[in-house]
């Protein structure tokens, strides 16, 4: 497929990561993978941060914040303040007034506004796709947490790309078919622009994560096999993760807009497993990373 040369992140060792949920093409499940990661890293005793930034703010909903409901600031006015240029546009809006504290995680919620986020940022002279990396590391989040884990919006615009020069660590859920596969080569060319950018070190893959599979059906199971076998030629053994098979106790979970640790029932035993080898991944990926 030939997506691109991946690079050492240069951050320091004793900082927080980032790490972003992104797909480009939609219903592949990023929100739920991502809440499920956020609280498998939280069950580990990690610091935690959801940082929603779709305007759809399906994952500020998972963790029981409906912007829609409130007039409260969110993510995109955060980034708006964050602007100089953009005074005339500043609000009243604090950090930890935008913050929510969760019983496991927090999170930076989203609203729809995001969605006019390209536009409000159009005339500024500084580089627009370095916003939200900027914003994190001068609002010090990456101190408070071990890791800020961001849903990202099914699209390959500016948000996308502000949210891979921000991440330290992809993460890419994908359903195995044919329109997926043309997505991540989509998404691997506009990854591969940014590192043309040279506007710093390109975000690791950490994992791609066959996500709603059905492999009753032949196609499904084929199309996984020759997908998986792509990923690892360019990434290597051991990219791609278990698959996550369309179930019912994951639908029960989001339906609940709870984390599959909050089920006691056997049925969710396997689930928590799966996410508590992502949480293993990621750690170990973190953990090499500080040493290099």
């Amino acid at each position: 497929m030939g997506f691109f040369n991946k690079k050492k992140s240069n951050q320091n060792k004793n900082s927080g990561k980032v790490l972003a949920f992104l797909n480009q093409k939609g219903g592949v499940g990023k929100t739920t993978m991502a809440f499920n990661t956020a609280h498998a890293l939280a069950s580990s005793g990690k610091r935690v941060l959801c940082l929603d930034m779709d305007p759809q703010s399906n994952l500020s909903l998972l963790c029981g914040v409906d912007t829609d409901e409130s007039d409260k600031p969110t993510i995109h006015q955060l980034l708006i303040n964050s602007i100089k240029e953009l005074k005339p546009l500043h609000a009243g809006a604090l950090l930890h007034d935008v913050i929510e504290k969760g019983e496991y995680v927090d999170i930076l919620p989203a609203g729809q506004e995001l969605s006019g986020f390209e536009l409000s940022v159009a005339g500024i002279s500084m580089p627009r796709q370095l916003i939200l990396k900027k914003f994190l590391e001068e609002s010090a989040l990456l101190e408070r947490y071990d890791y800020v884990i961001i849903d990202g919006p099914p699209t390959l615009g500016l948000l996308v790309v502000n949210i891979m020069c921000a991440a330290h660590g992809l993460l890419v859920p994908f359903r195995p078919d044919e329109f997926s596969r043309k997505g991540l080569g989509h998404f691997y060319e506009v990854l591969s622009n940014i590192e043309d950018m040279g506007v710093g070190a390109t975000p690791q893959v950490v994992a791609h994560i066959p996500n709603l599979v059905d492999l009753r059906r032949k196609i499904e199971s084929e199309d996984l096999s020759r997908i998986q076998a792509e990923l690892e030629e360019e990434f290597g053994g051991g990219c791609v993760t278990e698959p996550f098979f369309n179930r019912a106790p994951l639908v029960r979970s989001q339906a609940e807009r709870k984390s599959v640790y909050e089920f006691q029932a056997k049925e969710f035993l396997a689930l928590q497993g799966q996410f508590d080898s992502i949480a293993q991944k990621i750690n170990n990926w973190n953990h090499s990373e500080s040493l290099s």
